[in-house]
């Protein structure tokens, strides 16, 4: 696949680098206002470096779009008289709309919005995708180049926002989990390197059992939990003081948030 990053930014940058690592790409461009941070990225060979959006679009079939909201329409503009049947048109930025990407390049493309994270440096990203009536034609390809970089799901656009919050906010309040259990280690008496291997490996395995046997989460605690135990004494603790219910006034308000943007 002829690949083209337009925006090469902290997203783009992801996007590139699990692209690469995972071989999917025959040749890629990658596009930036200042290309002196991504220049090294030319010793793979197959990647070019360019500031022009153009000739990226001109050398590419899969055109993925991450720059940033305010810009997006004024390159769409710049490069829709060199769109073809050949080209595959990738948007990744938030509230900007299947209909709105219609309005400036037509409805004959193949356009494509998806919601990946920046997980999808390290080929872990959970990207939610949808498309217009032309890029549901093309919708398994998009899967397929995400799914070499994690794990994709299609979802109703009107779900984008929601999935937003989920998955790309998401890994910020992971991390913060994630810290938390370090500091609880930290208390315990591990190192400070000790402590974040246990709680990172631990939070992987976590995943890994749900992704690999299908269970509820409930039923892996009940694994780990007996009567009277340290484990369900810990769990309740942590309910007492909120933690379910903290996430989910988090999970909503981010979601208040980010709707708030697209009302303006």
């Amino acid at each position: 696949m002829k690949i083209a990053i337009i925006g090469t930014g902290n997203l783009g940058l992801s996007i590139a680098k699990g692209v690469l690592h995972s071989n999917g790409a025959t040749s890629m461009y990658m596009t930036k206002r200042n290309i002196e941070s991504i220049k090294d990225f030319e010793s793979y060979g197959n990647v070019m470096v360019t500031t022009d959006n153009r000739e990226a679009v001109q050398q590419s079939d899969i055109l993925i779009f991450a720059v940033q909201p305010g810009h997006f329409a004024q390159i769409l503009e710049d490069i829709k008289d060199l769109l073809t049947e050949k080209h595959v048109v990738i948007s990744t930025i938030t509230g900007f709309s299947i209909a709105k990407i219609e309005s400036i390049i037509g409805k004959d493309n193949y356009i494509v919005r998806s919601m990946p994270n920046t997980a999808i440096s390290v080929g872990k990203s959970m990207t939610c995708i949808c498309a217009n009536e032309m890029g549901k034609k093309r919708i398994d390809l998009a899967k397929a180049i995400f799914n070499r970089m994690g794990h994709s799901l299609e979802i109703p656009e009107e779900q984008m926002q929601a999935a937003t919050v989920i998955c790309a906010s998401g890994i910020a309040f992971w991390m913060r989990l994630i810290r938390a259990t370090t500091q609880g280690a930290i208390q315990l008496g591990f190192d400070a390197k000790e402590a974040q291997e246990l709680a990172m490996y631990t939070c992987e395995g976590a995943a890994n059992l749900l992704v690999e046997s299908g269970n509820h989460p409930e039923e892996e605690i009940d694994r780990v939990t007996t009567p009277m135990g340290c484990t369900i004494q810990g769990l309740n603790e942590m309910e007492h003081q909120g933690l379910s219910s903290s996430l989910i006034r988090g999970i909503v308000a981010s979601f208040d948030k980010i709707t708030e943007f697209k009302t303006k």
